[in-house]
């Protein structure tokens, strides 16, 4: 539980560091509190933005969050692996959820604020269809065409980011 609090301001703080200053995803210095934890899952409340993240450390060290932008029009999906999978900011990327491809412009990440020697990114989900399939989906293989890809099992993701709206619910009010 402590590495996955530590990692997600950790994540976020390296990752605005890379970023523009107009930057969708929450920033480090944000007041980050765990807020639940559901299948798995943790949810943290960011305070300060009025989101929440949600993230999973899976067995083999692979971390996945959630979140929805700060704007709360979008969500943001990030996945982070100790494989050396050089992803660059604004490289085109692919996540493959069951038998479908999804494809956007990652934010990648790599650097040596992140725990572990972590590397990875941040995708914007601005399709429906995307997060349906995230909470939907059985294995979400990211990075499908490098040779360090890995695997997400997506088993309890639904009712961890049902608990996200939730969250994100009772941040609003």
């Amino acid at each position: 539980m402590k590495h996955a609090a530590i990692f997600a301001a950790v994540a976020i703080s390296a990752y605005a560091t890379v970023a523009a200053a107009k930057d969708p995803i929450p920033a480090s210095s944000d007041n980050f509190e765990i807020y639940s934890e559901v299948e798995g899952w943790t949810v943290y409340a960011d305070n300060d933005s009025g989101t929440c993240l949600i993230e999973k450390v899976f067995e083999s060290g692979n971390v996945m969050q959630m979140g929805l932008t700060k704007n709360q029009k979008h969500g943001y999906l990030g996945v982070f692996t100790q494989a050396d999978i050089d992803i660059k900011n604004r490289q085109k990327i692919e996540i493959a959820i069951d038998d479908f491809v999804y494809e956007g412009r990652a934010k990648g990440i790599k650097s040596k604020k992140l725990a572990d020697d972590y590397s990875g990114g941040y995708i914007v989900v601005k399709d429906a269809n995307m997060a349906t399939a995230v909470a939907e989906g059985q294995t979400l293989i990211a990075f499908p065409k490098k040779s360090a890809n890995f695997v997400v099992d997506l088993t309890g993701t639904k009712k961890a980011m049902e608990e996200g709206r939730k969250c994100n619910l009772a941040l609003a009010s």
